[in-house]
């Protein structure tokens, strides 16, 4: 330990396409959507996370809102730099001290990144004065998380499925032995939705009330057993150009997702084909691990039960689940150095 340690403050930040999560000393800290407001005039960032969400869809010509991350990659350099500073200020404890403290971060990213890709991650840690810098792998970070113990010779299938894309991976002997990342996700949810309320309603719907509609009456199947309530659905109708209202029920939500869902199945079954027959005995037993905002999707679990003929088990809060498997990485750095890039 050096002399200057209790200056550097340490954080796991799971760096998502949807939602931006960080930890510090074992809590959450910041659980914001990943979303800035720039002003086009000045180009200052004016509001960041939930502030910036409240403006999606309702801004006029001199505020832009920009989603930084694109399929769990940053897309707009800049916006996510000074979106990440924006979080780190937000942390309570470093919101107090006078200087800003240097970091050491470990960060979350995709399992089908590019070099190119990890080095922009990596650059936006170091303008932030980090001073350690750690990135770990999405299936990795879920699988601790959810609670599997990574390091046994003990193969088990975990699936994260985010705002930008979907991980699929085999883990065993802290390794990835054979992942699958495919670009369907949450945002291609709430797209699909727009998509399906167009063609079927003649209703145009904002991004915001898509996935208003995924997270109330989302389901990936029509036969749920307790069916959530339909819901009404205020859009523009695209033949008078007036505002209008329509009902909308959960078995239309398992329409317009199908063809999204049916992409994922066939990735999971992808990557069982792939599975080495020792591994493959392992998940017959253990089954498989769902995590991530979209395995919330009503139904999901059952459907890609019937597809694999495995148990399928949702963490508990799989929303946090990476995050927290990122914390616990950063908690035990010399236990899980063989996970961690440096």
């Amino acid at each position: 330990m050096g002399f200057f340690d209790f200056l550097t403050e340490e954080i796991a930040i799971d760096l998502g396409t949807a939602n931006t999560l960080i930890i510090h000393d074992g809590k959450v800290v910041i659980d914001s959507p990943s979303i800035v407001a720039r002003d086009r005039t000045t180009g200052k960032i004016i509001a960041t996370g939930k502030e910036a969400r409240k403006m999606q869809g309702k801004t006029h010509e001199n505020i832009k809102t920009i989603r930084p991350l694109k399929d769990g990659v940053i897309a707009d350099f800049q916006a996510s730099e000074e979106m990440i500073k924006e979080f780190v200020k937000q942390i309570p404890s470093i919101r107090k001290k006078i200087f800003p403290p240097s970091l050491r971060m470990v960060i979350c990213i995709p399992s089908g990144i590019t070099e190119v890709e990890k080095r922009a991650v990596i650059d936006s840690a170091r303008h932030m004065n980090a001073k350690d810098i750690y990135l770990i792998y999405e299936p990795m970070a879920a699988a601790i998380g959810v609670g599997v113990d990574i390091m046994e010779p003990k193969g088990n299938m975990i699936i994260d499925i985010g705002g930008g894309t979907t991980e699929i991976a085999v883990i065993a002997l802290a390794g990835i032995v054979c992942d699958q990342s495919v670009k369907v996700a949450g945002d291609l949810f709430t797209s699909d939705i727009m998509y399906y309320m167009r063609t079927q309603h003649n209703l145009y719907v904002g991004e915001t009330t898509a996935e208003k509609m995924k997270i109330q009456i989302g389901a990936a199947t029509e036969d749920l057993e307790d069916a959530p309530e339909d819901m009404m659905v205020q859009g523009r109708d695209l033949l008078s150009g007036k505002p209008k209202q329509v009902q909308v029920s959960y078995r239309e939500m398992a329409k317009a997702l199908d063809k999204s869902i049916l992409r994922i199945e066939d990735a999971v079954m992808e990557t069982l084909s792939k599975t080495p027959p020792e591994l493959a005995a392992d998940i017959y037993n253990t089954g498989i691990y769902l995590a991530g905002g979209g395995s919330m999707l009503r139904g999901l679990d059952k459907r890609l039960s019937r597809k694999t003929d495995l148990p399928v088990y949702v963490a508990e809060d799989p929303l946090r689940a990476v995050v927290r498997g990122t914390g616990i990485a950063l908690k035990n750095l010399d236990r899980f150095k063989s996970v961690l890039v440096k």
